[in-house]
């Protein structure tokens, strides 16, 4: 049987008050995703819970590659294919919803995808665990806009998140946010714009990155006449 629980609690965030980023998410597997669940989560997976002191990616990934962290990986399509598009880097998924765990680990058995891992559990707590300076880019694609105010702090794009985010870049590497959520948007243009160790590579808004794929949750957020706003900015 697979290492972590496939329809599993997700626990409290360790951060200021406990207070998550993200719902627990709960939702049936299907046959193919258990499947790639059971035979690839000890070779690709790691269970943030139960980190244990400091965490190095290029340990994780047995090379010196340079890594992409992918906060919210959902179910893996766009990470697996900037993965496949991009093999000299190593991709670093975070979720909490188990479908998806297991589905994006199917398609890096199916596209053969060496530079591809897959952690549970809260982004938060992992990158704690790192090393500054450590990371290439930070993709933050979509997140729960907690559109209600008195959920505003449990966006993860706010001035403590983006500190620490921002710490886990080498200079010159990116965070790399996007949003169908015009508010959430703005928000994240004034919280980034004031990090003074944050470059706005565009001035505002970012036109489309051609390396983002467009995934269903995108398609349909078009489809229902919401804008998406991209925004990407470089650590000094």
């Amino acid at each position: 049987m697979t290492s972590i629980d496939q329809n599993p609690a997700v626990p409290a965030a360790t951060h200021p008050a406990g207070i998550r980023t993200f719902h627990p998410r709960r939702g049936r597997m299907s046959g193919r995703q258990t499947d790639a669940l059971d035979r690839l989560w000890p070779a690709y997976g790691l269970d943030i819970a139960g980190l244990d002191g400091p965490f190095d990616p290029g340990v994780f990934f047995g090379r010196g590659a340079a890594v992409v962290l992918e906060i919210g990986s959902g179910m893996g399509d766009a990470t697996a294919a900037m993965a496949a598009a991009d093999p000299g880097r190593d991709y670093l998924a975070v979720e909490v919803h188990t479908p998806g765990i297991g589905n994006l680990l199917e398609l890096v058995q199916r596209h053969g995808l060496g530079n591809v891992r897959v952690a549970r559990g809260d982004a938060l707590d992992l990158v704690r665990a790192m090393p500054e300076g450590c990371l290439d880019a930070v993709h933050v694609y979509f997140p729960d806009p907690w559109p209600k105010a008195r959920h505003h702090k449990r966006r993860i794009i706010q001035p403590r998140h983006v500190t620490l985010l921002r710490s886990r870049l080498r200079p010159g590497g990116t965070l790399h946010c996007a949003t169908d959520w015009a508010e959430y948007a703005e928000s994240m243009r004034e919280t980034l714009t004031a990090d003074p160790e944050l470059v706005d590579v565009h001035g505002g808004y970012a036109p489309r990155p051609a390396h983002r794929p467009v995934t269903k949750f995108e398609r349909r957020a078009l489809t229902a006449g919401r804008p998406i706003f991209d925004l990407v900015h470089t650590r000094r």
